[in-house]
């Protein structure tokens, strides 16, 4: 089967601009592939989950009857080994949970404001 000559203009324009689409709404558009979409809103969701967890490990800290010894043996821990620091005293563990979770132990370190106190 043969096609008539003005088809072709008409088909090269179509193919060239669907990949010129592609490139831009990619490139600019602020278009991303679905493995891309599920690893943002993962992270997303985790740091939304951390940050509605900080009231808590506050409320322990606050609550905690060894607190003033506690604090202090966080500050006095170098600011590398603060987190660890926290986790030792048992506040970066939420209730129902066997173990404690590292990032809402740096997370709590800001909520705690340890220079301020």
């Amino acid at each position: 089967m043969t096609y008539p000559e003005w088809l072709r203009p008409g088909v090269y324009g179509a193919l060239i601009g669907a990949v010129s689409i592609t490139i831009v709404g990619f490139s600019w558009g602020g278009w991303v592939t679905g493995g891309q979409a599920e690893s943002m809103a993962s992270s997303r969701s985790h740091d939304e989950l951390i940050a509605a967890l900080v009231p808590v490990c506050v409320n322990m800290a606050e609550t905690d009857s060894e607190r003033t010894a506690k604090l202090a043996s966080i500050q006095e821990a170098m600011s590398f080994k603060r987190r660890d620091a926290v986790i030792a005293t048992g506040w970066a563990t939420v209730p129902g949970s066997e173990s404690p979770n590292r990032d809402l132990a740096q997370a709590c370190l800001a909520g705690l404001d340890l220079d301020a106190s």
